[in-house]
């Protein structure tokens, strides 16, 4: 039971047919509670149960009305309970406002933070901390009071800000990565063959696949020149290439000179030439001319006799057997090429006039006692017995027939002969 202790508050336990803790007026509501206009009304939020409190939010302002129903308590008793419940309670919310920690450091100690990064390079938080600390401390600058007591994570969100940004602008240069494999310079041979300049022609690309590559090596006195074909040019395909490559000049290899790509400056190749007691340079950078007789022959040697059009990398075994049986001696022993005289005029510049055409093998023959260069088993005799063998027009008709079986399952009946 409801009792309510109020010392002016009347008794109803006396009166027949009331329910003691409701109001008289409570029966004509069907569901034992106060009607809805005289409950508490929650600024449209229907009405509550009697003597339920509204939930109020904080800071909210209660507006306090009566009502036009209420006729007040009973004649001869006052009822402040009553009226009290009657009352038309509106709770109207204040506006929200969202809590804010107040700022302690300026924009004045942003920059500050800016210019001691600066001077020190930008070091660890702690030891920035340390030294913004000591600044203030030890050697008593008042503008470092806030930030001598700052944290190191807070620190870090300093540098975050935009005006730290503004003032703090770090640039990082890139940084070449050093290749200790080759040195870099242009070799000096002194005259003695076995120098080599060793250069990459790729033949085109096609939906296909990637097209076959020309290995290009001329050794830099004599002009002896071999060509080679791989489908790749990775270490693993590049290593018996080299090898069968540099068996077929006829003097002892001593230098490897080739550019800065990756196909010859890694360490399979660099492992190979250690093995043959072989030099290897690389060319040096704003001077193109370090390997200038490599990029010539790839133009007037390859280029003109394979064109510039897409050979598929399947073909790169026929290819090199036909660069070994008869494109290779083509090369050394019947096509003449230009040798350079070098002269020095009065005022010391380097002059090259090429006044002597002839084949390879009659620039090594040439040299002062060309046997000495020679490897074992290898003569002059042998040499000029070979280029003998047939003249240089026949030599070149041979050539020009291998090429076309090489070249005629690709080119349809129409299309002529190979040019």
């Amino acid at each position: 039971m409801l009792r309510i202790d109020h010392p002016c508050a009347r008794s109803r336990e006396t009166e027949p047919g009331t329910d003691r803790g409701f109001s008289k007026r409570q029966p004509r509501d069907p569901i034992r509670r106060r009607s809805p206009k005289a409950g508490l009304s929650l600024d449209r939020a229907g009405a509550r149960p009697a003597g339920v409190p509204a939930a109020e939010p904080p800071g909210a302002r209660v507006v306090t009305q009566l009502s036009d129903e209420d006729d007040g308590p009973e004649p001869g008793a006052s009822d402040p309970l009553d009226r009290s419940l009657s009352e038309k309670r509106i709770a109207a919310a204040a506006p929200y406002r969202r809590h804010r920690f107040p700022q302690r450091y300026t924009r004045a100690d942003i920059e500050l933070l800016a210019t001691v990064d600066a001077a020190h390079e930008n070091l660890s938080g702690p030891a920035t901390r340390r030294i913004l600390e000591r600044e203030y401390r030890q050697y008593g600058k008042p503008e470092y009071e806030r930030l001598s007591t700052i944290s190191v994570a807070h620190l870090y969100n300093l540098r975050q800000q935009p005006r730290y940004r503004e003032r703090r602008l770090s640039y990082t240069r890139t940084r070449p990565a050093a290749v200790a494999i080759g040195e870099r310079r242009c070799p000096d041979p002194q005259g003695q063959p076995g120098y080599l300049r060793v250069d990459t022609v790729h033949q085109g690309d096609a939906p296909a696949g990637k097209g076959v590559y020309h290995i290009n090596a001329v050794d830099q006195v004599t002009q002896w020149e071999i060509v080679a074909a791989t489908e790749r040019i990775s270490e693993a395909w590049l290593e018996p290439v080299l090898c069968a490559l540099m068996r077929q000049f006829p003097f002892r290899i001593l230098g490897f000179h080739s550019d800065n790509g990756s196909e010859f400056i890694n360490r399979i190749v660099a492992r190979l030439l250690n093995k043959l007691l072989i030099e290897q340079t690389k060319s040096r950078p704003r001077h193109s001319n370090d390997n200038g007789l490599a990029e010539t022959k790839n133009g007037a040697v390859i280029r003109k006799h394979m064109g510039y059009g897409y050979i598929p990398a399947r073909l790169a075994g026929r290819l090199q057997q036909f660069y070994t049986a008869y494109f290779n001696p083509y090369l050394n022993y019947h096509r003449p090429c230009a040798q350079a005289d070098v002269t020095c005029d009065e005022k010391g510049r380097r002059r090259c006039l090429y006044r002597r055409y002839q084949t390879p093998l009659e620039t090594l023959l040439a040299l002062p006692h060309p046997a000495q260069y020679l490897r074992p088993g290898l003569t002059p005799a042998v040499l000029q017995r070979i280029a003998a063998t047939r003249s240089d027009t026949e030599a070149a008709e041979r050539m020009q027939q291998a090429k076309r079986r090489l070249f005629a399952p690709l080119r349809p009946p129409a299309a002529g002969p190979w040019k």
